[in-house]
Order: structure tokens, then sequence, then C-alpha cells
């Protein structure tokens, strides 16, 4: 790094800083610094990027490359860049971007999802593609749960009524009862890593716990959950309470749950979907809601992401939509930079990357 007119360069990025971001305005000084590799990410606390907060975890290891810069400088910028950093899809990962990036080595991705990601495409460049699983299981778990009880206790319906009635007694409608969770049926689409966790925190609520997974788990992991297998998905639609969707997408799992699927479920049930939006007809699931078919929906993914203003699902009384907020907490975010970061290491260093997604 050097000084130049009050202004210092990375000779690694040639990115520029006025000195009095330092804190020397004015002050020509030489500084010598190790030179850090490039990771071209979304402008830190910008809409889609990571938050600022995060930021020394990166620039620790990385010079940033802000994407909104780099559109306005690429000749500039684009043969130091290494490794891209997804937070989101407000960054795009394609053909014209992976062109001239001739010493990209890795896009890391911000979270276990990689729909937004053309994965052979990019492996096509000899470009390697990272996520970040393990880190989210808890939060999504948690996500998972508390979704459960707000739908199941009418909780938004509650605080709406906190906040607006206009009597001094308190006069709850019958339309205002919610249902018990514990002793209650939940039947688990999906019984990966978070799916487990979910049936765990189940278990604390005295819950009867069905599953249905592409491959059946181990005895002990059943018995220690008390989980009872579904080969076929009807048979657990038809028995639950609660039907928690938690498995990835793909072309098998898109629209998993449609009409069909909805008219199995007891008129008194709900659907949670923690997994992606695509996996659930959300046509369908208006009409279900709507007609009574099932009692109420709980989502914390859509199809787009934020639902436009003026869909249904925002103004059916019996649904809850959150933006997408399964990981959305201080620590698991902390844990998804930073694993980010190690990724991205490992893959500039030719070390084997534990999470590398392959198309």
């Amino acid at each position: 790094m050097y000084w130049i007119n009050s202004v210092w360069r990375t000779r690694s990025c040639g990115t520029y800083c006025p000195s009095r971001f330092l804190g020397i305005p004015g002050i020509l000084q030489l500084h010598s610094v190790m030179e850090k590799p490039c990771v071209l990410a979304t402008r830190f606390g910008a809409p889609g990027g990571i938050y600022r907060c995060f930021a020394p975890v990166i620039e620790k290891h990385f010079t940033v490359i802000p994407h909104e810069e780099f559109v306005n400088n690429k000749h500039h910028f684009a043969n130091n860049i290494s490794a891209i950093f997804v937070w989101g899809s407000t960054l795009k990962v394609d053909r014209n971007l992976l062109q001239i990036l001739p010493n990209l080595k890795v896009v890391v991705n911000g979270g276990v999802g990689v729909d937004h990601l053309d994965i052979s495409l990019i492996n096509s460049f000899g470009i390697k593609v990272c996520n970040t699983p393990h880190v989210v299981d808890n939060a999504t778990a948690d996500i998972g749960m508390a979704l459960m009880l707000a739908t199941a206790r009418n909780l938004i319906y509650g605080y709406n009524y906190s906040a607006s009635h206009k009597t001094e007694e308190l006069d709850l409608p019958e339309s205002s009862m919610g249902t018990d969770v514990s002793g209650a049926t939940l039947g688990i689409i999906g019984m990966g890593r978070i799916g487990y966790k979910m049936a765990k925190r189940a278990t604390s609520f005295e819950m009867k716990i069905l599953y249905h997974n592409r491959n059946r788990r181990k005895e002990e992991d059943e018995k220690a959950v008390g989980a009872v297998y579904c080969e076929k998905l009807d048979e657990l639609l038809q028995k639950s309470d609660f039907v928690m969707v938690v498995v990835n997408l793909s072309p098998d799992t898109q629209k998993l749950i449609g009409w069909r699927e909805l008219s199995m479920m007891k008129p008194t049930g709900t659907l949670i979907n923690i997994s992606r939006g695509p996996v659930v007809d959300q046509e369908a699931l208006v009409h279900a809601l709507q007609s009574g078919v099932i009692r109420a929906a709980a989502l914390d993914v859509t199809y787009p992401e934020p639902l436009p203003r003026s869909h249904p699902l925002l103004t059916l009384p019996n649904v809850i939509v959150l933006p997408h907020m399964g990981t959305h907490t201080v620590e698991t975010s902390q844990l998804i930079v930073e694993r980010m970061v190690t990724n991205a290491l490992a893959a500039l260093s030719g070390d084997q990357l534990a999470d590398e997604v392959k198309a």
C-alpha cells in the first residue's frame, strides 16, 4: 500500500480511499501492509449487502471491492478479483460477469440455498461454489417453532387487538381462540439436519412426531425424538395437525405441496414452510386458506421475496408471512460470514472445500 497525493492505493486491487479516512488528512506517508486477496461483494450496508457490523470479519482477510464501484471501473478491478461473496440475490453471477474475471476462483454464498446461482455455468468456468450449511440449522429450526406457536395461538391477532381495541373491557371473539401445540401431531417433510432439530424442539412440547424423507433415518435417531416414519407423504398429511416443510429446493420438490396435498390435510391443520417458496404452490395455498380446506399457514419463504403488497396471502387473516428471516439473527449471521471467509480462504489456498456445492 502506498500514498499518492493524499490518496492511498492498495497494490493488489488498486482501490482508492481518501487519506482522511485514516485520520491523517493531507499527509503523504508510506504504508507497508500485507496484500490481501480481493473479493467482489455488494457494498456493506447497501440493500442486499452484508451488514456493516460484519465488515471487520471479512476485511481482516480480504480487500472488498464493492460491486457498485466495480461496475463503473471493470477494467481496473477485473484481473484482481479472486472471490465473489453472494449475500441474497442482489449480486447476479452470470456469464457476462464470469467472462471478465479471469482470476476468479470461488463464488461463496451466504446461506444454504443456492437456487439463485447457476452452478453448472459457474463450474464450466473452472470456478467452485460454496455455501454455508450447518451454521444456519438452529436459527432456522427456531423460526419454524416460532411460526408454529404464533399461528397456533393467534399471536398476531392478539397483538393487533391489544393495539387497536376501542373498549375498556376484554371481549375476544370466539374466532380468536387458538389451538394447542402441546400434545399435537407434527408432520415434518424433510428430516435432514434442520428437520431433526425441529423434532428435538417439538419433543419439549410433548408432540407426536411423524416424518417423511427420501431416506429413513437410523432407528436410534427415531427413538431419540419419538419420530415415526411415513413412507408415503399422504399418510403424514392426513394425520398431522401441523405440517412443517423443511426440504431443499430441487426439480423434484417444486410445488411439492399443491392443491392435492393441501386437500389431504385436516381442516384444522396448519402448513408451515421454512424451506423455499417454490416448494409450495401459492395459488393453491391461497384457495385452501380462503375456502377453509386448512386452518392456517405460516411462511418464512415465498416466491417472489418479498411478495408484492397486493398479493392475496398478505390480506388473509389466517396466514403469517415473514420476509425470509429464518437465519436473521446477530449470532447466526456472524457464523455465516465467518464460514464464508473460511470457505474462500480454503479455495484460494487450494485446500479441500467441505462446503463445496457441485452441479
